[in-house]
């Protein structure tokens, strides 16, 4: 039996899966939870005063920062990066 897969890429693979879309989100995620936490103790945030400059819960803080959530709203997002005086950047590639 021969192998369908030999030959061709990873992301060729996951687009025949279906499942290239949510690694991505997730990578993208782990990326950006990555970031902010990096940003947040360089800043010497602790994640309570974090959660009072974004004007959210801890909780929320603690969803945004969790790298397997990946249900994010562009608004924490920008909320974030604004407490961490950074500006948020998006575009497609």
């Amino acid at each position: 039996m021969k192998n369908r897969h030999i030959g061709t890429s990873f992301d060729d693979f996951l687009d025949e899966e279906g499942l290239r879309a949510d690694a991505e989100a997730t990578a993208i995620k782990r990326v950006i939870a990555y970031q902010i936490e990096m940003e947040m103790k360089q800043a010497k945030l602790s994640k309570t005063a974090m959660a009072e400059k974004m004007h959210t819960s801890r909780t929320a803080l603690d969803r945004l920062l969790d790298p397997s959530n990946v249900s994010v709203t562009l608004q924490t997002l920008e909320r974030a990066a604004l407490a961490l005086g950074k500006s948020l950047k998006i575009e497609l590639a």
